[in-house]
């Protein structure tokens, strides 16, 4: 690729960001009243002074932390429920209602009732949990459900063992499906992680930091906790993303026994 076409895609990239930045900054600048809307330039300084407290970095590993491990309990349990659902039709019957109802109730319903049950330090590790669940399963489900026929009838006639259908048959249907799911709930469990802990308010989150913004009207702090909030979810896409794909090269490349 020629360095034009490099320099041409980034700005493709990097025009329409400064567009709504600088929209961003003429709106704010006609309100002129911080504490209705704050400029990306005020947002930038809040967010630095943030960085240098103390409480920056524990209160943003509390977060991260806590709705990746929701992420992650939800996206394994939905893949081992939707292989179940696939193989016994039984177990897709008892499932899939439930999860249609997982996937309808709000946030706020679930932050309500987890807070009877539990404490507020964990709220976004289940509220992410749940938010992830139906999306990964359904996704699954339907992956394995729209296989090539043909692929399946062509292993029947060589007889073809289960480990090596499953890797270079199903895997190879389900994976779109997957990475379109993943990329759909990576981004709503930190925003129903993040409503969680707004909610119950536990000490020293990023939710509880987006609270205090709001008690205080401090619209600086809201619009640079936000913009952390949107860095962590990003660098969590991309990091899960990639080792995913990865994972996924390296299981064709092996040899199937």
């Amino acid at each position: 690729m020629k360095i034009s076409d490099k320099a041409a895609g980034l700005a493709k990239k990097i025009l329409p960001i400064l567009f709504w930045l600088l929209l961003w900054e003429i709106i704010a600048l006609a309100v002129n009243k911080r504490v209705i809307l704050v400029t990306p330039v005020q947002t930038l300084e809040r967010l630095l002074e943030l960085i240098l407290d103390g409480s920056f970095v524990s209160a943003s590993a509390f977060s991260a932390w806590r709705i990746a491990l929701g992420f992650l309990g939800g996206f394994t349990l939905g893949i081992i429920l939707a292989v179940l659902s696939f193989v016994f039709p039984a177990a897709k019957s008892l499932i899939s209602p439930l999860m249609s109802v997982i996937k309808a109730v709000p946030v706020v319903s679930f932050v309500i009732l987890a807070l009877f049950w539990m404490s507020s330090r964990y709220l976004s590790v289940l509220v992410s949990f749940l938010m992830v669940l139906p999306i990964i399963y359904f996704n699954v489900l339907e992956g394995l459900c729209t296989t090539d026929k043909g692929l399946l009838e062509m292993a029947q006639v060589f007889r073809m063992k289960k480990s090596v259908k499953a890797r270079y048959i199903y895997l190879p249907s389900v994976m779109p499906h997957l990475i379109s799911a993943c990329r759909t709930a990576l981004g709503v469990c930190w925003k129903s992680g993040t409503a969680a802990e707004v909610i119950g308010q536990p000490d020293g989150s990023v939710g509880d930091m987006l609270y205090r913004a709001k008690i205080y009207l401090e619209t600086a702090d809201l619009f640079a906790w936000t913009v952390v909030i949107i860095i962590l979810s990003k660098l969590f896409e991309l990091l899960f993303m990639r080792l995913l794909k990865l994972i996924y090269k390296k299981s064709q490349l092996i040899k199937g026994k």
